[in-house]
This record gives structure tokens, C-alpha cells and sequence, in this order.
């Protein structure tokens, strides 16, 4: 498995796959033709059905400078649906070419030179084969990744924690309308000012969880600087979770980071054993693997067992197998925005759960897993971040 650098990518919104992503793959193209006198993209798949909703065109315009930007919707059969191909032109004579796959997270995979990204720093490639490992050895989910990455991992994660921690406070103090013309309100703002009213106590912690993950989902949808967790659209679940504890249970920084770790751990494990894209395999892909990630985040700081952490992170993304990627209009708002609340306090479910109940459950993590993406392969392309189904094509103005 590749470095948790590689998960957690600190950069602006709204998508890791659609902005992120091909923003790395209009840099390297860039990069290798520095002469070339214009340039020409080619969409396909997902990034053609929405990639004007992402901000995709927007982003290579950015880069490229003097690119014309074509949406191919006529091929479909495509080794991954956020497919890019990249042409430069000099003397009127095509001189470069450059299929990128934009595979979730903000990674790219080159055909014929597979993912552009760090060596692999982890061996172990499974759950049950690094719990094994952890068990013999009387150590955590953290420390396999900070044995494998070093110290350096850890002032990588602070400044990640930091970022997620901008992401709210700029996030429930903004007010306004988030770009794209579907009129949504930030609504951040007035569920973290409503915390102060409430007079009882769960339901105020409850309402804390929400207005931190809406907060940091509109800041992405408003194209601010986020940290992908694993992606731009779930990107405000496990800030949520983890602000939330660290308030109410006064968690100190460094453990916080050790929670990342975890999380990051269960994050890579999805990442390479199934998929973090929303194109490929559903929202399941994102917000399960958001939730799933944070629950064995909640788990690290409450110190429960690699059983119970497992069973966490298991449980939570269990409760979100078939959930279908429908974005209206191609933007990440609706119902996006609301999806990364509802998952966080899912984690703090599962969690809790994991804690009552772990010894009898059946399912594996590694298992869940493998049923996520077979079942995102099943899912119907509808329902695959095209918005060519369910509310994105009944939703009217």
C-alpha cells in the first residue's frame, strides 16, 4: 500500500477526482511539453457527464492556458469512467499524447505507466494480516504506520489536522450561496449558532457533529481548501468526528494524529483493495469509506481493541453498501452536503456498537470490503456519479 500521504491530500474542492486529479495530470502534461503551443483534453465517462458541475474544464483552463476541452460521451468502454486523454500541438502537428485515469483521492494512473504516486510503504495489504502482525507484536493501528513512514508521518498528519480544523472554523461562520446555480444556503453557520439554544445535552452534541461536517462539505462545494478524506465529497465526516471528541473529551493534539494514522490505515486498506471513486463504485466508495475511516478513528481514541476497532470500522461500512453517487446538477451540494453529517454520526454509532458487541459479530472488515466494490461494480452507471439517476434526474426546479 502506497504512503497515508497519498490518502490525505490537502487541496481546494469541490472533487478529488474531478479537480484535484486532473489538475495533477494537466501539471505533468504540462510539465513534459513546456513548449507545445496548445493543447487539447478529452472527457470521457463520469468527467464528461459532470465535470462542468466539478469544476473540471474550469481546472484545466487554469493549468493548460490554451486547451480546447471536448466531452466525449460516445465511448463507453473504458478501463476506468474518469478517463482524460491529453494531446499537445506545435506547428500545427500533434507532438504528445497521454491517456490519465483520474481514480479517486486526487491519485492519477497513466496508461502504460500506472499510478503516479510514491513507492508502496506497506507490505501487508489486509486487515486480518496486519492486525496478526499488530497482536504478536503488542502494538496499534498507528504505530505500523509511523514504523513504516517514520516520524516525518506525524508533523505530515498535524498539518492535515490543522487544515481539517481551518476547514471548520471558516466553515461555520461563512454565510451565502454556494456557486453553481442550484441556490443552497450554507447552512453551517445557523446549526453551530443553535447549539447554544439547545437545552439538552445529547441533542446539542448531536447538532455540533452535524454543523462541523456541513461545514467543511461547504467549503468544498465552494471550492475552499480541504483535506480528501479519502475523497473532496466525503471530506467533512471524519474532521466532524474528530473535533466533536477532541472538545468534549479534551483529546490532545498527538492523539488526534494517532486517530488519523488509524483512520488513514483503514482508508489505504479500501483504497487498494476496492475504490475511494464515486464514478467507479457508488457513493458507498466515499461516504462508506469516510465513515468507515472515522469509526476506526473513534475507536483509536477510545482505545478500544483491534477486534473492536475492526468490527467499528466494518459495521459502518456495512450500513452504507449500495448507496448510489446521484449528485444533482453534477454538483457535490445535493444530497452530498447533508450525507457527510449523516455518516459521522453513523461512526459515533458504529463505534459504540463495535464496543457492546464485538465478540459476536460474523463479518470481516477485509470481507466488507470486497463486498463494497463487487457491489459497486453491480451498481448501474445511472447511479455512478453521472447524475443521469435517482435525484439528480427527478429533482425539478
Amino acid at each position: 500500500m502506497q504512503s497515508l500521504k497519498e490518502l490525505y491530500r490537502i487541496g481546494k474542492g469541490p472533487s478529488s477526482s474531478h479537480t484535484i486529479g486532473p489538475q495533477h495530470a494537466c501539471e505533468l502534461f504540462l510539465k513534459e511539453n513546456p513548449t507545445a503551443e496548445r493543447f487539447q483534453v478529452v472527457l470521457y465517462g463520469s468527467l464528461a457527464k459532470t465535470g462542468e458541475g466539478h469544476g473540471t474544464e474550469e481546472v484545466i483552463r487554469n493549468v493548460l492556458g490554451r486547451v480546447e476541452v471536448e466531452n466525449n460521451l460516445a465511448e463507453t468502454q473504458l478501463k476506468h469512467p474518469n478517463t482524460m486523454d491529453f494531446y499537445a500541438y506545435e506547428n500545427g502537428r500533434k507532438t504528445a499524447f497521454l491517456r490519465v485515469y483520474s481514480v479517486g483521492g486526487g491519485a492519477i494512473e497513466i496508461e502504460g505507466r500506472g499510478n503516479i504516486v510514491r513507492d508502496d510503504v506497506y507490505p501487508l495489504e489486509s486487515f486480518a494480516e496486519i492486525k496478526a502482525y499488530l497482536e504478536k507484536a503488542g502494538k496499534r493501528l498507528p504505530d505500523y504506520a509511523f514504523e513504516l513512514e517514520g516520524e516525518e508521518l506525524k508533523d505530515y498528519l498535524a498539518s492535515v489536522w490543522k487544515a481539517m480544523k481551518e476547514a471548520i472554523a471558516q466553515g461555520v461562520t461563512a454565510t451565502g450561496v454556494l456557486p453553481g446555480g442550484l441556490g443552497v444556503e450554507r447552512k453551517a453557520h445557523v446549526l453551530y449558532a443553535g447549539t447554544g439554544e439547545e437545552e439538552d445535552s445529547e441533542t446539542r452534541q448531536h447538532r455540533l457533529v452535524c454543523a462541523y461536517a456541513f461545514s467543511v462539505s461547504e467549503q468544498n462545494a465552494s471550492g475552499g481548501t480541504i483535506v480528501t478524506a479519502p475523497t473532496c465529497g466525503a471530506c467533512g465526516v471524519l474532521p466532524a468526528v474528530l473535533k466533536y471528541l477532541q472538545e468534549r473529551k479534551n483529546y490532545t493534539d498527538e492523539e488526534i494524529v494517532r486517530a488519523l494514522a488509524a483512520a488513514g490505515l483503514v482508508g489505504n486498506l479500501i483504497k487498494t483493495n476496492a475504490s475511494i471513486s464515486g464514478a467507479e463504485c457508488g457513493c458507498q466508495a466515499e461516504i462508506g469509506s469516510a465513515c468507515s475511516m472515522a469509526a476506526a478513528a473513534i475507536a483509536e481514541l477510545y482505545q478500544m481493541s483491534l477486534d473492536q476497532q475492526e468490527y467499528a470500522a466494518e459495521v459502518a461500512m456495512e450500513h452504507h453498501l449500495g448507496l448510489t453517487c446521484d449528485p444533482i446538477a453534477g454538483l457535490v451540494q445535493i444530497p452530498c452536503i447533508e450525507r457527510n453529517a449523516v455518516a459521522a454520526m453513523r461512526a459515533l454509532n458504529a463505534a459504540e456498537i463495535a464496543k457492546f458487541l464485538f465478540g459476536s459479530r460474523k463479518i470481516s472488515f477485509d470481507l466488507v470490503v470486497q463486498t463494497m466494490y463487487e457491489t459497486g461494480k453491480d451498481l448501474s452507471g445511472l447511479y455512478r456519479e453521472t447524475s443521469e439517476g435517482g435525484l439528480a434526474k427527478l429533482y425539478k426546479k
